[in-house]
């Protein structure tokens, strides 16, 4: 019998259903897990610990996998297969058919080995269920788990959400797509009381039975349409984190698509809707009043009272509107965790942004440099572009299948100068003269190019090339931001390698 109606259908299989601890009999159990990066190696060497007999593949050969590889065939792996051939169908485990794929994020549900699987009835779990299957575990303290998702914001959420859970003196750590894997932390002699779980669209999608204490979806743009094949494909698996939640169902009260996730969705009896608002809060929300973050929402006379939070001017050097808003959604899992209002505030004023987050490199000259790496997508771009009046804006890279019409067309006046980096821009460059052919637009590389002879592939000569041109046309008041709107993978490693290159280009330029 079928349990849902996606293409990572829930079959049932008796074996796998009592596999909800880690206790439980895992021994035996043939698996075949597809990735051998941090999620898939933290996957393969967690079913080996439990006894199950594993098959590791991954289709790059590359010396770091190999490494890897290695260590998993002496902890117990039954074979570790590289190279894209492994990838194109599904191995024997141990002379047999697998009774489980464990598959890594990265993998679309088209990847040749997931759809040889569904056609064969193997059941398709991702790390994240794998974890949730074994966070149970005689002896030790069973975590609790506060989700956050959406399209843009997670890794500032989940940090902020950690940070308040420890002021408030809870064993609390950020895992999941922020880094560290929900294995490994389910693993660490710490026991901790709460695990705070950034997840994306791809740890959703194949993601079956989690049941969380609270969880978010920050907001709804478009993104991965390619991976998910289809926008609503990709809200469908973001709505997945509501599902069973136990508390709160904390929802973006200015974004109406957030709204209906919410309704619509199926969880424990006696959770709540909590929204989050950087206008005044109503009822059952957390807001802004008078530069205040507010609690209207876990008080016991909301109706007449709210609690205070903190300051907008706590949620760090650039208090910017989504950036506020980031702080409140953590404040309202927070508070949905029993965390008192002044740990609320204590943890915003510990919390240490990560880099290439609207993050202020250098002021000069009365011009700022902002490094926004982590817009890789227009819903982001559209978070820093808004909070600037006169912006030099160094965007381009891989579009993912987006548009941006909606993102140049609210933000034309602004623009000052936009200067390409990347080698995928025909669709924003489209967007640009439809919507704003007055700004002068700069390429760093084709036939258009400031050096028409400059290799495309070079990000890091691209980078420094934009930079001096941002500089060339920079006039007080200005502000240099490289907020892309696109991802990274076509001239840098990823979006840290893109944001340290505009870092270091600016600090080269302007002699620091």
């Amino acid at each position: 019998m079928i349990h849902a109606s996606n293409d990572n259908p829930v079959l049932d299989n008796p074996r796998l259903t009592a596999l909800t601890s880690w206790d439980a009999d895992w021994r035996g159990l043939r698996v075949v897990v597809a990735g051998i990066g941090v999620s898939g190696f933290a996957a393969a060497d967690t079913l080996i610990e439990l006894g199950a007999r594993v098959v590791v593949l991954d289709g790059n050969d590359t010396a770091r996998n190999r490494q890897r590889a290695d260590t998993l065939r002496i902890v117990g792996a039954l074979d570790v297969n590289l190279g894209q051939e492994a990838m194109t169908f599904v191995p024997d485990v141990a002379g047999d058919r697998p009774d489980l794929v464990v598959t890594s994020p990265g993998f679309p549900p088209t990847h040749p080995l997931l759809v040889a699987a569904r056609e064969e009835g193997i059941q398709i779990w991702g790390d994240v269920e794998l974890a949730w299957r074994v966070r149970e575990r005689e002896g030790r303290k069973t975590a609790e788990w506060v989700c956050i998702t959406g399209t843009n914001g997670k890794t500032t959420t989940v940090g902020m959400t950690a940070s308040m859970l420890q002021a408030a003196g809870l064993k609390a750590i950020a895992v999941g797509n922020v880094g560290t894997p929900i294995l490994d932390a389910l693993r660490d002699p710490i026991e901790y009381d709460v695990l705070a779980v950034e997840l994306s669209s791809f740890q959703l999608h194949w993601t079956h039975s989690m049941a969380p204490l609270a969880s978010v979806v920050l907001n709804l743009a478009q993104d991965h349409v390619d991976w998910h094949e289809g926008y609503g494909n990709y809200v469908a698996d973001k709505s997945r984190v509501y599902e069973n939640t136990k508390v709160a169902c904390v929802f973006n009260a200015e974004q109406q698509g957030s709204v209906e996730l919410v309704e619509e969705a199926d969880v424990l009896e006696g959770c709540r809707a909590i929204g989050f608002t950087t206008g005044s809060p109503d009822l059952s929300m957390v807001g802004v009043v008078d530069d205040l973050l507010v609690d209207r929402a876990f008080v016991e006379d909301r109706r007449n009272t709210a609690a205070e939070l903190g300051n907008v001017a706590d949620t760090g050097a650039l208090p910017t509107r989504h950036v506020v808003a980031n702080a409140l959604a953590a404040a309202a899992l927070a508070r949905a965790a029993g965390v008192a209002p002044e740990a609320v505030r204590d943890g915003l004023l510990a919390f240490q942004p990560g880099d290439h987050r609207i993050q202020l490199v250098a002021e000069s000259d009365g011009v700022r440099w902002i490094n926004d790496s982590k817009a890789t997508n227009p819903h982001a771009a559209q978070a820093s572009l808004s909070a600037f009046d006169s912006v030099i804006w160094i965007a381009g890279g891989l579009s993912k299948g987006v548009t941006y019409d909606q993102l140049v067309e609210r933000n034309a006046s602004r623009l000052h100068t936009v200067i390409l980096i990347g080698t995928d821009n025909q669709a924003l460059l489209d967007a640009l003269e439809r919507h704003a052919p007055e700004v002068p637009v700069v390429a760093t590389s084709g036939p258009d190019a400031v050096d028409p002879a400059a290799d495309p592939t070079d990000g890091h000569a691209a980078m420094r090339t934009a930079v001096q041109q941002a500089r060339k046309v920079a006039t007080p008041q200005d502000t240099v931001l490289m907020a892309p709107a696109a991802a990274s993978m076509d001239q840098f490693q990823d979006y840290a390698d893109r944001g340290d290159a505009f870092m270091n280009g600016v600090r080269e330029e302007l002699g620091l």
